[in-house]
């Protein structure tokens, strides 16, 4: 596995970005016996494996807990180790819950380049974890993840993340001025991370999952990402600092969504009540469920890099839209929902259904509460409207 020098081991004195980049190996070390103490990892690992013993016994529980913690981590001493370590347990989850993982696209591009890899957000955690298990076995060196400060509100959570190479993106900064702050910072760390560590990064097209199906970038962020180069060359074209950081749209394609109901009763008590409340571990829930939920089948896609010749944050948009759309990967579970639906029959690819998909189907649709089938449905459905450009986006 090509290595980047992820993280130096001597910090420099001043460090702009100590409150958002990933740790640093020289870090690694502090972090984990931090982790091993940290009361609430602890109960939250022992509701989850020892549940009975820390009901009558809580303090041997937590201790078992902390032990396992530091016998599961021995030798770990840079962020690599720490990876690796995640590796063996991807490689589980992939052999227990999907039927296959296809990769394609990334034998094109510079195995020593480093890219801003930008994909549709399926999974709060699969979607980067599976573009670093395919550069892995690529021997690749792993990227560098954007993950938004509203998923690190426990502070184990946040150390978790940071050892896996993860950086924060600002999404609760209060008032124009620290969020303009704020994304400057952000836009900085991103670029000094593709041209001066030559390290790659991946990020959503989007703030949150696309929980109706419908995969689509924001401009906004493409503004935020070329914001530093703008700033530090007033005069510089916008398709040249868009692609000083080689952007490449990722597509990934799941046959199953772990947290399809989750979404659809999210999208159900919109449209009923204009409002969803959000419970306070919702989001370590759909973590879990994703990574241990049936997937079916997998497919990552990696596109081209988008040229110099964009002219604005619309443009560059649209060719993320056109390339993530254009590699999405449609599975029968796609055709059987619109099938359900009843809608555009034309476009379901009926000689691909086995009857074993059918039975499938049928057994999933038939789990979902009767009001939330409509929503669970779109989910699947709206990626083959979108794919033949029969989706009106708003």
């Amino acid at each position: 596995m090509t290595q980047h020098n992820d993280a130096p081991n001597a910090l420099p004195t001043t460090d702009p970005w100590v409150d958002i980049r990933p740790y640093a190996d020289s870090e690694v070390a502090d972090v984990l016996a931090r982790l091993a103490r940290d009361s609430e990892l602890l109960d939250a690992l022992t509701r989850f494996r020892l549940p009975r013993l820390v009901r009558w016994m809580p303090s041997l529980a937590r201790t078992l807990a902390s032990r396992a913690i530091q016998r599961e981590v021995k030798g770990v001493t840079s962020v690599r180790d720490f990876q690796m370590r995640i590796a063996t347990y991807m490689e589980r989850m992939i052999r227990t819950t999907t039927e296959a993982f296809e990769v394609s696209g990334l034998d094109k591009l510079d195995p020593e380049g480093a890219y801003l890899f930008i994909g549709n957000h399926r999974d709060i955690s699969l979607d980067p974890a599976f573009v670093n298990y395919a550069l892995y076995k690529a021997g690749r060196d792993t990227v560098r993840i954007a993950i938004g400060d509203n998923l690190l509100k426990k502070p184990y959570v946040t150390d978790l993340m940071r050892l896996n190479k993860s950086f924060i993106v600002p999404r609760s900064a209060r008032g124009k001025r620290a969020m303009l702050a704020a994304y400057q910072q952000l836009s900085a760390y991103i670029r000094h991370s593709i041209t001066e560590d030559q390290h790659s990064i991946w990020m959503a097209q989007r703030e949150g999952r696309a929980k109706n199906g419908i995969d689509r970038t924001d401009p906004a962020i493409i503004k935020m990402l070329t914001m530093a180069k703008r700033n530090a060359e007033r005069d510089i074209m916008f398709g040249e600092a868009v692609a000083e950081l080689k952007l490449v749209p990722v597509s990934i394609s799941y046959e199953y969504d772990p947290c399809d109901v989750q979404k659809a009763q999210e999208l159900h008590d919109l449209a009923a009540q204009g409002s969803y409340a959000k419970s306070e571990f919702e989001d370590i829930r759909s973590i879990v469920a994703g990574i241990t939920g049936d997937k079916g089948r997998v497919q990552l896609r990696f596109g081209t890099p988008v040229g110099v010749d964009m002219a604005t944050p619309d443009e560059v948009a649209g060719e993320i839209d056109r390339q993530v759309i254009g590699g999405y990967r449609l599975y029968p579970s796609h055709y059987l929902a619109l099938e359900a639906l009843g809608e555009a029959p034309e476009l379901v690819a009926r000689k691909t259904i086995t009857r074993q998909d059918r039975e499938r189907f049928k057994t999933r649709l038939g789990s979902v509460p009767e009001a939330l089938r409509p929503y669970w449905l779109l989910q699947y459905a709206n990626p083959v409207k979108h794919k033949a450009g029969r989706l009106t986006l708003k």
